[in-house]
Formats: structure tokens, C-alpha cells, sequence
């Protein structure tokens, strides 16, 4: 499903007026939550969460910082909720034989650089991954899960996009209040352009900048006609990066975030691209949720971060590591 067009436009008042009385009551009740002890585990704790329902750029991010504590020598292990899966929490996320439809499309792409396990319970999952040996946790989200102590949480939003209309949800796609996630933050990453000027109503909080770039993008999809297909946070996000790599885009699909993808709607894209002579093009993400014998005919274009400071990655993980030093 896709959020509600007032959810984006601060100006919107008739909807968020309507539903303020349940935003109140989720606001009341995350907050509430929030007030819940959590288990402080033996090793530093680093949350990449965001305020706002849908896709801010989270998993690329602990992507990133994975990399750069691969390098470091340390050994990194990241606890995320496994989106649309059913395995039981504190499952290890193993490539070889687990689906998306199992333990969801993130977990199985973040398990190319560390080991992943998935579950709501973060406590759960981090004692599992501690056993295991991990000498550092990354949350891929969970800023609103009481669960587990964060060492540092750094929230990241969309600078497109910014907090939508300001409002919690159902008024509004915010999770919770602005103010009381601002209360628990250590500093806040904003993705691209900051075109709703979302980093001046944070006051003292520490602003970091980052740009997504395309990676790996092949030159047969800049030299023939291409359909680009996309079941993320922000489709568009991925065809404007697609076209600003220069590939041509004839046609593009998008569905809704996590979408698994059915028969039907693989023979559709296959007729579509076979029309018009194309080369289908999607996200390493949505590969995960595509049969192997239907992947092989798609092309995956990823994305990449790029700081605006390059030290302040760096800076990021000294003062995280520095907890238990």
C-alpha cells in the first residue's frame, strides 16, 4: 500500500485534524514504551533508525559502517526485525538456504558482509550474536525498540522527503514525536538534497550529509532500452538514479516496500521488457525476493554512500567503539 498523499504536505489540515486524537494515543504510547529498561549488552551498541515510516536509506548506511568495521579488524554482527518473515527470533540469517520470504529481503543482503540475525526481541538477538562473537551490534532500525541499550543512535532521514507533514502516524508518517526522538539521538544523517530544510528544526543536535550513488552499473543498460522495476521505500529514488547514471529508461514499475513478487507479476515483466526489446533492471533488494531462475535474466544496480565529510564515518565509529575500550 502506499502512504496517503497529506501524509507528505505540511499544509495538509482536514486529515491530520481528523486523526489527531490517534496520533496522540501513539505518540502517548511510544513514548510510554520508550521508558522501558533494556538489556545493556557487553559490547557497544550502534542503532541506524529513523523517525518516519518507509525507506530513508537505513540498511545502506549499516552497509557502510559494516564495511569500514571489516576493515577496522573488528567483527561486526547486525540485529534487524527480518520484515515479512516468520523465522522464530534469534535466527542467523544463512544465504544458502533461507528465502526472503523467511527472513525478509534486508536481512539476506546485509548477510553478504557480516552476520546477520533477525527478530523483534533486539535483547534476544544481540545475546545470540554475542555468543556468536560478536565484538560490536549494528541495528538495522529499531530506534523505537526498548529492548536493547544503544551506545549511539544515529537517525537517518531522506532529505526529499524530510518528516512529511509533521505528523504522528495515522495523522502523519512519523513513528513518534519529533521532540522525544530528538531527546534519544546522538546525531542525525540527512540523505541527499535537504529540500524541506528538515536539519534546521533540530536544534543542537549534530548534522552529518550524505549523497547515495549508483554502483556497478553495467554498460549494456546505458547502451539498449531498459525497464526498471522497484519494490522499495522510494521507487523514483532508484529510476532518477538509474537515469542519472545514464542508463534509458523506457518504461518503470513500482510497488509497494518489501513486495514479494508473485508468477504473475514476473510474466508481466517479462512480456513488458520483451515488447520493447529491453533489459530489466532492479535493486539489489528486490533481487532477494526474485527466484534465481527469473534473477539471472535482471540486472542489479546498487547504490552506494557517499559522506560529505569523510572523516566523520570514522568519527561516528571511534566514539561508538570508545564505550567499551
Amino acid at each position: 500500500m502506499s502512504p496517503p498523499a497529506f501524509w507528505r504536505h505540511p499544509q495538509a489540515r482536514l486529515w491530520p485534524a481528523l486523526l489527531a486524537p490517534c496520533a496522540w494515543g501513539v505518540a502517548a504510547f511510544t513514548r510510554r514504551r520508550m521508558r522501558r529498561a533494556g538489556w545493556r549488552a557487553p559490547v557497544p551498541v550502534l542503532c541506524c533508525g529513523n523517525m518516519t515510516v518507509g525507506g530513508t536509506g537505513k540498511t545502506t548506511v549499516v552497509i557502510d559502517l559494516v564495511q569500514r568495521l571489516n576493515a577496522r579488524g573488528r567483527k561486526p554482527h547486525v540485529l534487524t526485525r527480518g520484515y515479512g518473515g516468520h523465522v522464530a527470533d534469534g535466527t542467523r540469517v544463512d544465504p544458502t538456504c533461507h528465502t526472503a520470504r523467511q527472513v525478509g529481503d534486508e536481512p539476506l543482503m546485509l548477510a553478504r558482509y557480516c552476520p546477520v540475525w533477525v527478530g523483534g526481541d533486539r535483547a534476544l538477538t544481540a545475546r545470540h550474536a554475542v555468543k556468536a562473537g560478536a565484538d560490536c551490534l549494528i541495528m538495522d532500525d529499531g530506534f523505537q525498540n526498548p529492548s536493547l541499550v544503544k551506545t549511539f543512535s544515529l537517525l537517518v532521514v531522506d532529505g526529499a522527503v524530510g518528516v512529511g507533514n509533521g505528523h504522528v502516524l495515522p495523522a502523519g508518517p512519523l513513528r513518534e514525536r519529533v521532540e522525544d526522538a530528538l531527546a534519544r539521538a546522538d546525531a542525525l544523517l540527512v540523505i541527499g538534497a535537504d529540500q524541506t530544510q528538515v536539519a534546521q528544526h533540530f536544534g543542537a543536535l549534530p548534522v552529518v550529509w550524505a549523497e547515495l550513488e549508483q554502483v556497478d552499473v553495467p554498460h549494456k543498460i546505458r547502451e539498449q532500452p531498459c525497464v526498471a522495476f522497484a519494490g522499495i521505500g522510494r521507487p523514483e529514488k532508484f529510476f532518477n538514479g538509474l537515469r542519472a547514471a545514464g542508463a534509458h529508461l523506457v518504461d518503470t514499475l513500482s510497488y509497494s516496500d518489501h513486495y514479494m513478487y508473485g508468477p504473475q507479476d514476473m510474466l508481466n515483466l517479462a512480456v513488458r521488457a520483451s515488447r520493447q526489446g529491453a533489459q530489466l533492471v532492479t535493486t539489489p533488494k528486490d533481487a532477494m525476493r526474485l527466484p534465481a531462475s527469473f534473477r539471472q535474466n535482471v540486472v542489479e544496480v546498487g547504490v552506494r554512500l557517499v559522506w560529505q565529510d569523510p572523516q566523520v564515518p570514522e568519527h561516528i565509529l571511534d566514539v561508538f567503539l570508545a564505550h567499551n575500550s
